[in-house]
């Protein structure tokens, strides 16, 4: 899983929380929380909240201008709308979270099974739809020739068994284990895992996720855009192969400054979870700050997406545009342009420049 599922105690499961409200109960030396627990009530419910705020405003945008130009939409537009409707789902996940770690669990057994799942499905579907972006802009830029069959492959098929049918699987645990369960000042959303086979499950669902996650997604992102970089050098350099370029790092760097840190982090802590590091009070609560801020540095990737993937582009700034116009235009000339035939957007070469698309 994302979250990160700290280690409690049975007779103080309300002294310590997580970003995502996961724990577990496993009986080892009592650490002090309380000074963790109390930074986490007040950091948290305030970066969730400016998360939520802007990735609904960005991520919102794209899914509206998207939808004005469905006639013209390119292939690269249609990953663009997979990654915005899946980052949008998620930050709508976020609220729920933030109320959790500043006060209780409010919302019932229902929600607490609906949120983990969506919050699941959408994270890991996000992240593995940055990798289908790299493969298609590889496909564009190193074949640009005889890439229009596989990139309408990918992005018409292969991306729902590659993307939304794993990550939909991977809230199979949610349904299972996650469950809503009373303490003694407040409730909790949690993954209750079986307690002979407790540190098993949640060593085997954080490895998970840093494979699926992050390994996986970060090595095609890396290797492609790699080879895009090689690719894009060679020659003479003009100033649209410079802004392709520095696209191109930008995204790479983007990308692995947000989820290494928290995936370093998780892994960690789940060796000494397992005795493979010596566990120490001062080491856990280090890796329990550690990753409660790179956790929220990494949820705040789905904020840069709609600028790293769809702001630069050069045709959807002109698309934006024309929609925020068409918005605030009257409803004559709307229905004007709709009796005209006129489309709305421009269109463009998906394969005239990496920086453009």
């Amino acid at each position: 899983m994302s979250y990160f599922e700290h280690i409690v105690f049975e007779d103080e499961l309300n002294s310590s929380e997580s970003g995502s409200g996961d724990f577990e109960v496993i009986f080892v030396e009592p650490c002090d929380r309380e000074r963790n627990s109390e930074f986490q009530r007040i950091f948290l419910p305030t970066v969730y909240g400016l998360i939520f705020v802007l990735g609904i405003v960005g991520n919102g945008l794209v899914v509206v201008v998207m939808g004005c130009q469905k006639k013209s939409r390119t292939m690269t537009d249609k990953y663009r709308l997979h990654l915005s409707v899946a980052d949008l789902l998620f930050v709508l996940t976020l609220p729920f979270w933030a109320v959790d770690a500043a006060s209780s669990w409010y919302f019932g057994g229902f929600l607490c099974v609906a949120v983990h799942m969506i919050y699941t499905v959408n994270l890991y579907s996000s992240v593995l739809i940055l990798a289908f972006i790299s493969l298609d802009r590889y496909l564009a830029v190193v074949h640009a020739t005889n890439s229009q069959a596989p990139r309408k492959l990918l992005v018409e098929r292969v991306i729902y068994m590659g993307v939304w049918l794993p990550a939909t699987l991977l809230t199979v645990p949610d349904l299972v284990f996650a469950k809503t369960q009373e303490t003694v000042s407040r409730t909790m959303c949690i993954h209750i895992y079986p307690l002979e086979t407790s540190s098993f499950w949640m060593a085997a669902f954080r490895f998970q996720h840093v494979f699926v996650g992050f390994v996986i997604p970060g090595l095609i992102i890396l290797i492609c855009y790699c080879i895009i970089i090689v690719k894009l050098s060679q020659g003479s350099t003009g100033q649209q192969k410079r802004k392709a370029l520095k696209t191109t790092v930008i995204l790479i760097v983007c990308f692995f400054s947000c989820w290494l840190p928290y995936c370093a982090g998780i892994s960690v802590d789940t060796l000494m979870m397992l005795n493979v590091i010596p566990h120490s009070c001062a080491l856990e609560q280090s890796l329990q700050t550690w990753i409660s801020i790179t956790e929220a540095l990494a949820y705040f990737h789905c904020c840069l997406n709609p600028i790293l993937y769809a702001f630069l582009g050069v045709k959807f700034k002109k698309s934006a545009r024309t929609a925020l116009t068409t918005g605030r235009g009257s409803s004559l000339k709307i229905l004007a342009k709709k009796k005209g035939g006129h489309s709305s957007v421009s269109t463009e070469s998906e394969s005239s420049s990496f920086h453009s698309s």
